[in-house]
């Protein structure tokens, strides 16, 4: 029977797993027997640069960590050589890497997931391994909102030039229309506040994005 300062430890250990999933936004449970130490290393290495933790622990540990969470329903799945990968961050994160290897080296294979604290099936983990993450989304919004201010912006500098070659002073004068010049001059106007505005918005939002980058990067 193990000594009362073995078995204190391994509390510690469990408690330590337990603090740490619990704000796991996702959790992937997977087999690593048969990766070569080459594999292993690239492995760790990009899971670590992404952000994600992953980590080899006994099954005990982890089955007593996911008890006290009240995470049930993983008695076949811990059973054999057991990696478990997590991110606090983003809900894609571990899917998405444990799928990549997964499909990269076919002796690394994906046994479970949990999902908002409970149990989901391989299915389900495999369409979170397809969702974008959060750095890509971003860049996908932004490039959404560039498009149509740049479009605009476009439209009325062939306006301004159009312009110009015909000697007026500015976009405006060109909109003429049977007595509502002067709206028409407005609305003119109020375009190009809206594409300013919207370029501002959208320069913020990049240099946001730039910094998160930045930050998980240093971290």
């Amino acid at each position: 029977m193990p000594s009362p300062k073995i078995l204190e430890k391994k509390k510690q250990t469990v408690k330590q797993l337990a603090n740490e999933l619990k704000d796991a936004q996702s959790i992937v449970l997977a087999d690593y027997m048969g990766l070569n130490v080459a594999q292993d290393t690239e492995m760790r290495t990009a899971f670590r640069e992404a952000g994600v933790t992953y980590r080899v622990i006994k099954n005990s540990v982890i089955s007593r960590a996911f008890d006290q969470l009240g995470i049930d329903g993983f008695t076949d799945e811990l059973t054999g050589p057991t990696a478990i990968a997590y991110s606090v961050e983003d809900i894609v994160l571990a899917p998405k890497l444990t799928k990549q290897y997964a499909d990269k080296m076919k002796k690394f294979e994906i046994k479970g997931g949990i999902m908002e604290g409970a149990k989901v099936d391989l299915e389900q983990i495999f369409k979170l391994a397809s969702i974008p993450d959060q750095q890509t989304l971003y860049g996908q919004l932004v490039s959404g909102l560039i498009f149509p201010v740049t479009s605009l912006a476009m439209t009325l500098n062939a306006l301004a030039e159009k312009a110009a070659e015909e000697g007026k002073e500015n976009v405006a004068d060109m909109v003429v229309v049977s007595g509502d010049a002067v709206e028409a001059k407005e609305e003119v106007s109020e375009a190009a506040e809206e594409v300013e505005a919207a370029a501002e918005d959208i320069a913020t939002e990049e240099v946001e994005v730039k910094q998160e980058t930045e930050t998980k990067e240093e971290a």
